[in-house]
């Protein structure tokens, strides 16, 4: 068997990681990974995959910097040319990005069998590209690996029983991956104090919008004077805050972080503050709760059992949130919402049988 495995971003090069690493284990399956250079990272070097202990990428496609139609087009004409030279049985992709769908659909146009990890996801927000990336990309996959009860009732619902697909709940590689990585965590080399705050952000509905992202900041502002807040910036969002000259007094602003470097952060901090969809999920892995600069968040599950707060970008929600927190939140800590950390074999074992 033969899989083409289509990434994009940072993020699922560390989820395909886990996937890869039991492919490896099945000397029946060969897997060829394209990258389509979506996000830029010049720390994905040869030092990251090696530190990561991810495989290199066979097909580098330099495609970035661009609008959604001009990117998603580019994408589908490379990938395509590398589909119809490897000839595989099944193309493989990760959830939501612009390389997610352009993998999809040059593998459906060629009749090519499509895998979609992180199937049945659905924020119900139309204005998100993400939301249009997935609901595209599930309908035309052959198998359908929902991390979640909720995608899987997410897919029922829009009537996907009825066609030619399996929807399989597999459980999350996330937590696959977080498992994996937390014995190798690295601690960063930037002041850190006991009990701090890691926030991230990073999503374009609070970084293009000044009224948003000025609320989140007097926020932090405010929570910082009680609480170390360590907040990796982006150069882009960084260059932004600094256009609007917004408060940043007493946060501990930092570059962009290595993934070790992130998880040694999510394991000792005392709360989490993100936009990011990873990164509320990953604060549950290691029992840790997580505020929500979002109206609304896929991981709904985390929100109904008491494990994350949706506080979007609402000043006084945010820090009474922060205050509270210690009553806030609610956990079921014995509730297991993303499987066994072994969703990776129950992906690849699907895949073969």
């Amino acid at each position: 068997m033969k899989i083409v495995t289509i990434l994009g971003a940072r993020p699922q090069f560390i989820k395909a990681g886990s996937v890869s690493r039991e492919i490896a284990k099945h000397k029946e399956i060969e897997e060829i990974i394209v990258h389509t250079g979506q996000h830029y990272d010049a720390n994905m070097s040869d030092v990251f995959f090696e530190e990561m202990q991810i495989p290199k990428p066979d097909y580098f496609l330099d495609i970035n910097g661009l609008g959604h139609g001009a990117m998603t087009g580019q994408m589908l004409e490379k990938i395509e040319a590398v589909l119809l030279k490897e000839k595989p049985d099944w193309v493989m992709v990760y959830g939501d990005t612009n390389s997610t769908l352009a993998g999809a659909l040059a593998a459906a146009k060629l009749h090519i069998k499509i895998a979609h990890v992180e199937a049945g996801l659905r924020s119900f927000n139309m204005k998100m590209p993400e939301e249009i990336n997935r609901i595209l990309t599930d309908r035309i996959s052959s198998l359908l690996f929902c991390p979640t009860d909720t995608a899987v009732q997410n897919l029922k619902n829009e009537g996907y029983t009825a066609l030619d697909c399996k929807i399989v709940k597999c459980g999350d590689v996330m937590q696959d991956g977080a498992l994996f990585y937390k014995d190798l965590a690295v601690k960063p080399a930037c002041d850190i104090r006991d009990g701090f705050v890691l926030c991230t952000i990073h999503r374009a509905e609070n970084t293009d919008d000044e009224v948003r992202l000025r609320n989140i900041f007097e926020a932090l502002a405010t929570i910082a004077k009680e609480k170390q807040i360590i907040l990796p910036l982006h150069p882009r969002t960084k260059k932004i805050i600094e256009n609007l000259k917004l408060n940043t007094d007493n946060v501990t602003l930092v570059d962009p972080l290595g993934y070790l470097e992130m998880v040694w952060l999510i394991d000792h901090c005392e709360l989490v503050m993100t936009d990011s969809g990873g990164l509320q999920k990953e604060a549950y892995f290691f029992e840790n709760p997580c505020i929500t600069l979002r109206d609304e968040t896929e991981w709904v599950e985390l929100v109904e059992n008491g494990f994350n707060i949706l506080a979007g970008a609402d000043k006084e929600k945010i820090v009474d949130t922060f205050k509270n927190h210690a009553s806030c939140f609610t956990p079921h800590i014995s509730l297991n919402l993303y499987g066994d950390g072994k969703a990776s074999q129950k992906i690849v074992e699907e895949m073969l049988f």
